[in-house]
């Protein structure tokens, strides 16, 4: 070992050694004096994360934005886990934010037991904040969690400038993505039920009535109060919800019918599941040649793409390219997606694509499963495909082959791997249950057709009588089958 590579080695004992350190402090329970508590709360108040620019060629006068995010301070609230854990997630909602297409001028945390009730960051912090707003000449504020509406109001009272939370952020995102008429649909409801507890009117909104003459107004029918501007936008925005849900439900009869279709003739079905861009289209695109869109950006893929492919030996199974999922997928999302999301809860096999390039890539896995599991998949086969092995740490990606026990490393951009990944979902399809050996008269070809559609083939031979066939199928086939003379 060179002597370059032996301080290497020192230097990174040494920084595992000071992680375990710090990590151990902050985990600790011991009592500390209240001047040393003071200090270390002022060092955790509101810092600037490392990395994200400030710089500006020039400052405009902040303001207030209707529709669009243009030039953004990111937020964060650091509650639990280590300060690398929150400035990932201050990193993710940067990406998240760029992909909306803002324009991020800079991040900060602070470190709280839980966020402030009434402004999210401690109320001290919010004019610090107003601050760094003004000398940015940002235009939104993006806070890294789901805000109530009573924190939005206040936030951007005070603040001056347009709040936007975490779940808006992403329902935009999913916006501007959405290309089928299914997608639109499900993205539109998701943003109404998003919208609905946090409408609020300003002025004469609240107050304005439909007036009649005896209301001191014009027309018949103003005895009283009528509805104000508010009440009548959540009673179009409730029946615009109704349409959008019976829309949807009937887009679901389609995808059901198909769904029932390959179940009819036992297709086995994998669903490609994973963070977003981790790279499950790209993967979907070597196994089948579906070419589906592949974009180095969040949430590329909202429509599911369904292609057929085939095994080495013959059986025929489909694979499902889903929606990508992220941390704190708001709950308005699943909801809206639960029938494209149902690809995935029904498949016989989830290949769990993982980004192992990424700086946390089990935080990853973890908001995968969890998502997963409130769809009802906890109980399907599951295979970890690592992709991006040709550019990740190749300490980490030993690490998660040694905690996940169906773990496969592959790289989509080098073909490193694939090979291994693919004999892996081969040999976890599910098989068909019942064996035949049989001779079937040449007359019946039909019954032949069906057995290389429907069945699995173990071998096949032309004799005198017709031909020879080994096979597993399903029962309606076997019932069918079972006329003929066997072998």
């Amino acid at each position: 070992m060179s002597k370059r590579e032996r301080e290497s080695d020192d230097e990174f004992e040494a920084l595992l050694r000071e992680s375990a350190r710090v990590a151990a402090d902050f985990d600790s329970g011991e009592e500390i004096d209240e001047d040393a508590q003071d200090v270390l709360a002022e060092r955790h108040a509101l810092r600037r994360v490392q990395g994200f620019s400030t710089e500006l060629q020039d400052i405009s006068s902040a303001e207030y934005r209707q529709l669009q995010l243009e030039r953004v301070v990111l937020v964060g609230v650091w509650t639990e886990g280590t300060s690398l854990m929150a400035e990932n997630s201050l990193a993710e909602l940067r990406a998240l934010a760029e992909t909306a297409g803002s324009e991020v001028l800079d991040a900060l945390i602070q470190r709280r037991d839980k966020p402030d009730p009434a402004t999210y960051i401690g109320s001290g912090k919010v004019a610090e904040l107003r601050q760094v707003v003004v000398s940015t000449g940002a235009d939104t504020v993006i806070c890294d969690g789901e805000l109530s509406p009573s924190q939005l109001r206040q936030l951007e009272e005070k603040l001056k400038v347009k709040v936007v939370d975490r779940t808006a952020l992403i329902l935009d995102i999913f916006a501007q993505h959405a290309k089928s008429k299914e997608g639109k649909a499900q993205v539109e409801l998701a943003q109404i039920s998003y919208l609905l507890p946090r409408l609020r009117g300003w002025g004469e909104s609240l107050s304005r009535q439909v007036g009649g003459r005896a209301a001191g107004g014009a027309g018949i029918g103003g005895r009283g109060p009528g509805e104000t501007k508010i009440e009548t936008d959540r009673r179009r925005i409730r029946d615009k919800q109704s349409k959008l849900k019976k829309e949807i439900l009937e887009m679901k009869v389609a995808r059901d019918t198909k769904r029932q279709e390959r179940r009819r003739y036992n297709i086995p079905s994998v669903a490609i599941t994973g963070y977003t861009n981790a790279g499950k289209s790209s993967l979907l695109n070597k196994l089948t040649d579906a070419g589906v869109l592949v974009e180095n950006a969040l949430f590329a893929t909202l429509d599911p793409t369904v292609r057929q492919s085939h095994t080495s030996d013959g059986r025929v199974y489909t694979l499902t390219d889903t929606v990508g999922f992220v941390r704190h997928l708001p709950h308005q999302l699943i909801d809206a997606f639960k029938s494209t999301l149902e690809e995935v809860a029904e498949a016989d096999l989830i290949v769990h694509v993982v980004d192992g390039s990424h700086a946390d890539p089990f935080e990853q896995i973890r908001a995968v499963r969890e998502v997963i599991a409130e769809i009802g998949g906890s109980d399907i086969p599951e295979i970890i495909a690592i992709n991006k092995v040709d550019v990740a740490d190749a300490q980490v990606i030993m690490q998660i082959l040694r905690q996940e026990p169906h773990s496969y490393a592959f790289s989509v951009r080098t073909g490193f791997g694939m090979e291994g990944l693919l004999h892996a979902i081969e040999n976890t399809l599910p098989r068909l249950g019942i064996e035949i050996d049989v001779v079937i008269p040449y007359d019946r070809g039909d019954l032949i057709s069906a057995i290389h559609e429907r069945g699995e083939i173990i071998s096949e031979e032309y004799v005198a009588e017709g031909t020879a066939i080994h096979a597993r199928v399903d029962g309606a086939l076997a019932e069918a089958i079972r006329g003929v003379s066997p072998k």
